[in-house]
């Protein structure tokens, strides 16, 4: 793995959604997903934050919350660094 790829950690602020709780966690260490230290993910939600994880991976925090796309089963998340 590159030295400047972070380890990055997305909390779940909210949620509609039978997956998820508030204060669940899904943690990517470089490109993988930490399967032993994660919650549930998936794949609507991927769709969302994908782009803000793979910046967050190489230093830029977005510091807005994010939503997952299923208009039925809002999800909102945080990044922050692991």
């Amino acid at each position: 793995m590159n030295e400047i790829e972070q380890k990055i950690k997305l909390v779940v602020e909210s949620s509609d959604c039978p997956l998820y709780a508030p204060g669940d966690e899904v943690i990517f260490d470089g490109p993988q997903l930490d399967k032993d230290n994660s919650g549930n993910f998936c794949m609507m939600a991927l769709s969302a934050v994908f782009p803000f994880v793979y910046a967050a991976r190489k230093g830029v925090i977005n510091e807005a919350p994010l939503q997952c796309p299923d208009c039925g089963e809002k999800v909102v998340f945080r990044i922050y660094k692991a």
